[in-house]
């Protein structure tokens, strides 16, 4: 079991606290034969776990121009029974005049649930700071990882879809790209465009292959969990 930080935007983190969120999908880098030299389809198999893997998944797919099989293994960063702390854009308060420090021992600011969140920096009194300096005492959300699977992008599911947080497709939503209405189905659409938003236009349609983590969430920091316990 290991202990990790992981990013989430905004509406990601609303969804964690909403209960509506208990997927997330990363993409896989370096992209499997991510040179290009390959015929045909890519198959994917479970390496059973062993001493070297704990669990790993196998690409396989045959070269360009010959019966040669080439194969990569991915072994995922984050594993079933990890936890990963939050990070989100925050900003930490001195008490007393409410200043930002650096402090441990301070009032901690969200941007995501924070009602003056929208306002600009000299109207709320204090500048956010991004995700990625979130230190782990500030984090509010634990995640215990339950499953690993490896798929492409598009595979995902509508069940998953709503796993992922995502929201329902309308005729008032503005798509990024052509909407198929016998595509896959009204929340798969609505996270193709959450895809989108996050990762740059046309990231959607590179249908990348992803790990995809389940979990359940505690609302809690992850230092706090086994204090609250005991």
């Amino acid at each position: 079991m290991a202990d990790r930080p992981i990013l989430f935007s905004g509406p990601m983190i609303r969804a964690l606290l909403d209960g509506r969120k208990t997927q997330t999908r990363r993409v896989i880098k370096p992209q499997p034969f991510a040179s290009g030299y390959y015929d045909g389809e890519i198959e994917i198999n479970v390496i059973p776990a062993n001493d070297q893997y704990p669990k790993a998944f196998r690409f396989n797919a045959r070269a360009v121009g010959g019966g040669a099989i080439l194969e990569e293994v991915f072994e995922p960063r984050i594993n079933a029974g990890d936890r990963l702390w939050a990070r989100e854009t925050w900003q930490g308060l001195s008490f007393g005049d409410y200043q930002p420090t650096k402090s441990s021992l301070c009032e901690v600011r969200y941007a995501a649930t924070d009602p003056c969140a929208d306002l600009d920096a000299e109207a709320r009194g204090y500048p956010w700071r991004p995700s990625i300096f979130m230190p782990r005492w500030a984090s509010r959300l634990t995640l215990i990882v339950t499953d690993v699977r490896v798929e492409q992008l598009q595979d995902i599911s509508e069940a998953d879809a709503i796993a992922e947080g995502a929201k329902q497709y309308s005729s008032s939503t503005k798509l990024s790209r052509a909407f198929n209405p016998d595509w896959k189905g009204v929340y798969c659409e609505g996270y193709a465009e959450l895809w989108n938003a996050i990762n740059g236009p046309g990231s959607w349609e590179a249908n990348p292959w992803i790990a995809c983590y389940s979990f359940r969430v505690i609302k809690q920091n992850i230092d706090q969990i086994e204090k609250a316990a005991a």
